[in-house]
């Protein structure tokens, strides 16, 4: 059996072809985000299937997520990320009890029980504070591609205080720091620091060890070591870390068929 999920977040679609009896991820593709979202989520499918070898009839599930999963109506339905996330994680690594999810324009902290059912979850969407679209902004303000610079941010000796979690308002900061002479080193440093103790607030203290780092943001360098130091827990960064959601959706596809 065959099925398909289709992630469309808020800054790229991404779509997974999960075959059941192997238990295993066959096609996968990941784009950034255009205006015509249900065109481009349909040509990615058609495109994960061409590279594949099969087609639309080869597939007996789609399920959508994310942000504009009502928006694909070549779906056969659609599920909330929480969900997806959740058992596109499990999959991937099954000890787990905390996911940290990062993406380019919220972030959420999910809780899951010992069968790996969400029981509960912390969401912040209202704000790009501790995002990757906030990185980006620190990123270009430095002058440097956000890899390089926050690679460039573990030789840090002295990272910075970034007080303020706003991105306009750390963006004043930042100007301020570069003038007083600090590093670009310790600006990012401070930066990936001040989004760990974001994240800290949000996780809580009665989350549970193991804890897994999904979403764009895990990938970036030094951020699930910035984090796992002010949580004071070990942070694995999942496996396929962006293709969590859709990989869960297609999983569920093939569960809503059964």
């Amino acid at each position: 059996m065959i099925t398909a999920g289709i992630d469309i977040g808020s800054r790229t679609i991404k779509t997974v072809l999960f075959d059941r009896d192997k238990q295993a991820i066959i096609g996968h593709a990941l784009w950034d985000q255009g205006v015509d979202q249900e065109g481009m989520a349909r040509g990615q499918y058609a495109t994960v299937l061409n590279d594949a070898g099969l087609t639309p009839e080869d597939v007996t599930g789609r399920v959508a997520t994310g942000y504009g999963r009502n928006a694909i109506a070549f779906a056969d339905t659609a599920i909330t990320e929480i969900t997806c996330h959740a058992v596109g994680v499990r999959h991937l690594c099954p000890d787990a009890q905390t996911i940290i999810d990062i993406g380019g324009e919220d972030s959420k902290v999910l809780h899951l029980d010992d069968k790996g059912n969400v029981h509960d979850f912390v969401m912040n969407d209202r704000c790009a504070a501790g995002t990757g679209r906030f990185l980006e902004v620190v990123a270009k303000r430095l002058q440097g591609d956000l890899a390089s610079v926050a690679r460039a941010s573990k030789d840090s000796d002295t990272p910075a205080t970034i007080s303020s979690m706003c991105v306009v308002f750390a963006e004043t900061e930042i100007i301020g720091l570069l003038a007083s002479g600090a590093s670009k080193e310790d600006i990012m440093a401070g930066v990936q620091a001040s989004i760990g103790a974001r994240i800290h607030s949000m996780v809580g203290r009665r989350a549970k060890a193991p804890f897994y780092m999904t979403g764009g943001v895990a990938l970036v360098p030094g951020m699930a070591e910035a984090i796992a130091r002010v949580l004071q827990q070990p942070i694995a960064v999942c496996a396929h870390a962006q293709l969590t959601g859709a990989l869960g959706a297609a999983i569920l596809a093939g569960k809503r068929i059964d």
